[in-house]
Parts: C-alpha cells; structure tokens; sequence
C-alpha cells in the first residue's frame, strides 16, 4: 500500500514515503510551511502524486498519553487534509520519535541540532515505518485514525 507520513512542526513538515515495494519508508524531505492553504494544497497534491492511498501523521502525545494543544492542533489540520486529499489519515503515536532520531544521528557521528530538516524527514521516516509494521503484524497499536474523530 503506497503511504506517505507526515512529521507535522510550527516551521516544517518532514516527510516520508513508501518505497516500490510498500515495505519500507524512505524520506522524501521537508517542506517549509506557508499558510493553511498552501500547506494543505501541496501536502495533498504531494499524495496524489506519490499515488498515496493512506496519509500517516506523528500524533504528538503528552508523555502520559494524553492530547495536549500541540496534539490537538495536528488533529485540526489533519481533518482539513483529508477533506482536501480524499484520503484516510491515521495517526501515530511520536513521543519518542524524535529523540529516537537524534539519538542516532549522534552514534553515526552527526550532530542534530545542525541538521533540523534532516531530524524532521528521518522522524516521518520512523513514522511511517512503525505504521507499516503494525499494518503488517494486523493490528493498530499505536495508531489511531482520522476517520474516528
């Protein structure tokens, strides 16, 4: 199944995307965000033209799990993506995703405050890779869709 993942920021968005084989994520970049409009306008054309089927987005959590206003401001802008896209955004939770990324970066020898876009486009790559993998072991955990809220 072709899917892209959102890493969903204030300034950018890093994005990742499925490889041939619908196995594997691998970045695609990072977007410079705009304004609602355009963002939503080039995030959905960017899925059509990657022929995305699901849109995944990193749900950011409070450390207990709970929806803060940063969770609830990604949730708001993903309703408008799939208006506009036509197509189901799941989410995923990234509590840790981040420092997932910037813990190895430093081990192969990178510092991550100097490479920020870099840090955004491997985090959508985590992203999507934990989405994949639940969607290949048959469950959802971690995941929670668009569709229900």
């Amino acid at each position: 199944m072709g899917a892209i993942a959102l890493d969903l920021g204030e300034k950018r968005v890093g994005i990742a995307r499925t490889d041939e084989t619908g196995i594997l994520a691998v970045p695609h970049g990072v977007y410079q965000r705009r304004s609602l409009h355009e963002d939503l306008d080039f995030l959905a054309n960017l899925a059509r033209e990657l022929q995305a089927e699901v849109i995944v987005v990193g749900l950011p959590l409070n450390m207990d799990g709970t929806e803060g206003s940063q969770a609830q401001k990604v949730r708001e802008f993903s309703r408008a993506l799939a208006e506009k896209s036509g197509l189901p955004v799941v989410f995923v939770d990234e509590r840790w995703t981040t420092a997932e990324v910037e813990r190895a970066m430093r081990e192969a020898g990178e510092r991550p405050s100097r490479r920020k876009e870099k840090v955004d486009a491997l985090s959508a790559v985590l992203i999507l890779q934990t989405w994949l993998e639940t969607q290949r072991k048959g469950g959802d955990e971690g995941c929670r869709s668009s569709r229900s809220i």
